[in-house]
């Protein structure tokens, strides 16, 4: 039985956070009213408006509101390219402008899911942490909520880095491979990707692969304090996140609602760098999940906005232009074009799946 597909419109902005760094977001909802809210958490040196283009355009074809903000210093947000100086800092304004959008007239009695990938992933946790009763739910996708034994540092290199993270934070000198070669497997994506100039694929900088480790660290140790509803997918032949770690997490979350699937021969990047038989394996799984949970409005608790929670967030550029999603012929294949619109506005047209 084929799936009812809502026609969608994509939308661009920019905001303030509160240390008056303008951020960038974006959103594709559906013209209908949405079934629930979906905010992204995109991963580390990634960004919202094209990395995670297909993510947004799935879900808003399934009825789902999604919206996207590119952290400080990632994607086209200001700041110093894919510098984390505090990744507190990256949940904070995730959270000021998310609870922002949620509190909107046509939003605030919608159910509210988080999307995290890899390093979004711990931004996802850390929301639901900030905040427990808030979130419904969240889909966690190689979710990185805890150091692989594997690569953990010893703690004399973490000793002897910590020493000079304030003298060179900006440095790069932190070693690494080459991740798109070792987490995209389908050839012609992974370039397709090393080609989007918006992500970061220099060397990290010596603080924001502390914070990162810190905060895998912290979140390794209180995997027990989890108690939103979520469901964890994982490739197992991953080796930029290990499935052990997801494995981890389900293992020791406290919440009853949990949901894990371990892919057989997938890598990484589930939904964005395997081949397309499989992707649409991964989105069929994850819109079930979001289905069963909002399916049935009167046992989705709506947590009610506190006027203070919107205080932080400025917002800069009002969304001055909308494209709209075309209803597919059946049989249709799909259609993927950049436009350039005037005044630093990039519209996007994709056709529904």
């Amino acid at each position: 039985m084929t799936k009812l597909r809502f026609e969608y419109e994509y939308e661009e902005e920019y905001i303030k956070n509160s240390r008056g760094v303008e951020l960038f977001a974006c959103r594709w909802v559906p013209s209908s009213s949405p079934r629930a809210l979906v905010f992204l958490c995109h991963g580390y040196a990634m960004e919202c408006s094209s990395f995670m283009r297909e993510c947004g355009i799935r879900l808003a074809s399934a009825g789902y509101a999604v919206f996207g903000m590119d952290y400080e210093g990632h994607g086209r947000s200001k700041g110093a390219r894919c510098y984390i100086k505090k990744f507190s800092n990256i949940v904070n304004d995730c959270y000021d402008y998310y609870t922002f959008i949620s509190a909107q007239e046509e939003y605030k009695e919608k159910g509210r899911f988080l999307y995290g990938e890899s390093m979004g992933g711990a931004v996802a946790l850390l929301l639901h942490k900030k905040d427990p009763s808030f979130w419904n739910g969240a889909l966690l996708v190689a979710p990185m909520c805890k150091i692989s034994e594997k690569v953990k540092p010893h703690p004399v290199v973490i000793n002897l880095l910590t020493r000079v993270e304030d003298i060179i934070p900006k440095w790069k000198i932190v070693p690494t491979k080459d991740v798109i070669d070792s987490a995209f497997k389908d050839p012609v994506k992974r370039e397709e990707i090393r080609n989007n100039k918006l992500i970061y694929q220099d060397k990290p900088r010596l603080k924001t692969a502390l914070e990162m480790l810190r905060t895998s660290m912290d979140l390794e140790e209180t995997l027990h304090e989890i108690t939103l509803p979520f469901f964890v997918l994982h490739g197992e032949a991953d080796i930029v996140t290990d499935p052990e770690i997801s494995k981890a997490l389900f293992e020791k979350a406290s919440t009853r609602d949990k949901t894990i699937k371990l892919y057989p021969g997938m890598w990484h990047g589930l939904t964005s760098g395997e081949p397309d038989a499989n992707v649409d394996l991964v989105f069929a799984d994850m819109v079930n999940w979001l289905d069963v949970r909002t399916g049935d409005s009167a046992s989705l608790t709506v947590t009610p906005i506190q006027e203070d929670r919107t205080s932080n967030v400025i917002k800069v550029v009002s969304n001055n232009g909308k494209e709209k999603s075309k209803r597919p012929q059946q049989g249709s294949s799909s259609l993927l074009c950049g436009l350039n619109g005037g005044g630093g506005r990039r519209l996007v047209h994709r056709s529904s799946m």
